[in-house]
């Protein structure tokens, strides 16, 4: 996975096999399938290509069906289903080998004023410098070395910022599972973006909104990734306001609910107090002795 800009620049400046017609590059990485987060930004780039340079996505909604290999380019087929007069609707399928393993719907709309209101950024919140770094979290949970994060997601800066797991700093009764973090990148953007800094930006937010987000249905449980079988199913975005990903940026999580082995969870997105995005996930949280006892399938 990427471990600086110029490598996460290499995903998503996808290469134009034809109109509409994209192929995405695969990193180097010892995943056994490819990241949710990638399928997602390398779906929204391809179908920011296709609409006019001024339209800029508000909303997306995708599904991933099938694990996508991390051997093989993926190709993303991008259908121009609409193009009114302030708002472009695409579709984007990503094949494999022939296999469709994921589907996005995708909104762009043209800038313009109107009515504002937004969610207020939680203020007990602890600075990003005052906050471990995600690794060091991670090696003290599971026991894995913090240079497993730098040899896959080095390009990302992820801070805990609390939780509601005992101890973890958060005490929302109503909320029983929340999560939240600080992120941005560890380097500027690349030079690939010039002009088009508004969609990168969005590209890699989504590859980011990924990472954490079904965690925060593991918080009640005092739970870990190890021992668990987990892979996002769904994943919509809502962007609201301009941001930068270069700067930090709020990530607070929360889980609704989690029953017969799948959890729902939504993020709320904040940067200098705005509220700049709205993520929803729900995923598979399934035990691996479970799984093991299950009938093959297909």
């Amino acid at each position: 996975m990427p471990t600086n800009m110029a490598e996460l620049a290499q995903l998503l400046d996808l290469e134009e096999i034809e109109v509409g017609l994209f192929r995405g590059a695969q990193p180097r990485t010892e995943r056994q399938r490819a990241f949710g987060g990638q399928v997602l930004a390398q779906a929204l780039m391809a179908a920011s290509r296709t609409v006019p340079q001024e339209r800029l996505m508000h909303s997306l909604h995708a599904y991933f069906l099938r694990p996508g290999r991390t051997t093989t380019p993926i190709i993303y087929d991008v259908e121009a289903t609409r193009d009114g007069g302030s708002f472009s609707s695409r579709r984007v399928l990503a094949r494999q080998n022939g296999a469709v393993i994921f589907t996005m719907s995708g909104s762009f709309h043209l800038p313009e004023p109107g009515l504002e209101h937004a969610d207020v950024m939680p203020a007990d919140v602890p600075a990003p410098e005052d906050c471990p770094h995600l690794a060091e979290v991670q090696q003290r949970l599971t026991g894995r070395s913090p240079l497993t994060w730098q040899s896959e997601f080095g390009v990302l800066d992820f801070r805990l910022a609390g939780s509601t797991q005992p101890g973890g700093g958060i005490v929302d009764p109503e909320h029983p599972a929340r999560a939240r973090v600080w992120m941005k990148v560890n380097e500027p953007l690349p030079a690939a973006a010039a002009g088009r800094e508004a969609v990168w930006n969005q590209a890699i937010l989504a590859y980011a909104s990924d990472l954490t987000l079904l965690a925060a249905a593991l918080v009640p449980h005092g739970a870990t990734r190890e021992g668990l079988q987990m892979a996002s199913l769904d994943h919509s975005m809502w962007f609201h306001r301009p941001f930068s990903v270069e700067d930090w940026l709020l990530y607070d999580q929360t889980s609704p609910s989690a029953s017969g082995a799948v959890g729902l969870s939504t993020g709320r997105i904040f940067q200098s107090g705005a509220l700049v995005a709205s993520v929803a996930q729900e995923g598979l949280i399934r035990p691996k002795s479970r799984e093991a006892r299950a009938p093959a399938q297909g």
